[in-house]
């Protein structure tokens, strides 16, 4: 029989972390005596599931929904285009529903009602087809988000350097606002750069201290995130890869000089 455990979150670490000291400096701590002084609060929504959505798949008192019928569901020029084009690279034309999807949000801002139903006129897929695969990915947004997004990675290689302190800090920095989408995440897979984050798919890495009232400012003001940290302008060990237009001279920090990447050098 095996139990299942949710992974490690910022509080065990902690806990791991103070334990281990208290332990080789010959101490226990107190609080280990009384578990329900170091509670982990697990948020829960009312039906109680950790994911949102849990009972809004099915709903016995509605017809199923049908595919859309084109007559009545306008949809976007520009997004039909981008839509068909990912269908026709594809055999099976319903493994383009990720990326068109993810062009709906990219219109609408998220993956709403009325995206779905536009995605799924195009696709000649139910509603609820899609809906099945926009809740199952988590960069695909079911409910409206700021249209900034930030991603701040907090799996183990970031978190060991400092990525819970970061988001703590940009949460800090960029309070409520409305219009950024920030939130920690799973592994953003550039782990040589931790801790890092990823700001509308730029990511930077690796974020000092010193970088995040910078980096704040340059999300609300919709700034290019943190030049000279950006992972697409740092030079590769094969310097046989390095071979697009952009300049091999590198700064002392190992990373290409500000570009602008339709053509010229900043």
């Amino acid at each position: 029989m095996s139990i299942r455990r949710d992974p490690p979150g910022p509080k065990d670490r902690d806990l791991a972390r103070r334990t281990a000291l208290a332990e080789a400096a010959g101490a226990t701590l107190d609080f280990l005596d009384d578990p329900a002084s170091y509670e982990l609060e697990v948020t829960r929504f009312d039906h109680g599931s950790r994911v949102p959505g849990f009972r809004e798949a099915t709903d016995p008192t509605k017809d199923p929904a049908q595919v859309p019928d084109p007559a009545q569901v306008e949809v976007p020029a520009d997004l039909r285009a981008e839509i068909e084009d990912f269908m026709s690279r594809y055999p099976d034309h319903k493994s383009a529903a990720i990326p068109a999807l993810a062009a709906a949000q990219r219109l609408h801002g998220w993956c709403s009602p009325e995206a779905v139903e536009q995605v799924a006129c195009v696709m000649r897929l139910t509603p609820g087809y899609l809906t099945a695969v926009a809740t199952f990915y988590d960069m695909l947004e079911t409910t409206p988000v700021g249209r900034k997004t930030v991603y701040v990675c907090t799996n183990i290689s970031c978190s060991l350097r400092g990525a819970d302190a970061v988001l703590a800090r940009l949460r800090d920095e960029l309070g409520h606002d409305p219009d950024v989408n920030l939130r920690g995440f799973e592994c953003l897979g550039a782990c040589d750069i931790a801790p890092m984050a990823s700001i509308d798919g730029v990511y930077v890495g690796p974020i000092d201290d010193e970088d995040i009232a910078v980096l704040a400012g340059q999300i609300r003001e919709g700034a290019d995130p943190l030049p000279a940290k950006q992972l697409v302008r740092r030079r590769v060990a094969d310097a046989a890869a390095n071979s697009d237009e952009v300049s091999r001279q590198s700064t002392d920090t190992g990373t290409l000089n500000p570009v602008d990447l339709s053509g010229g050098q900043a």
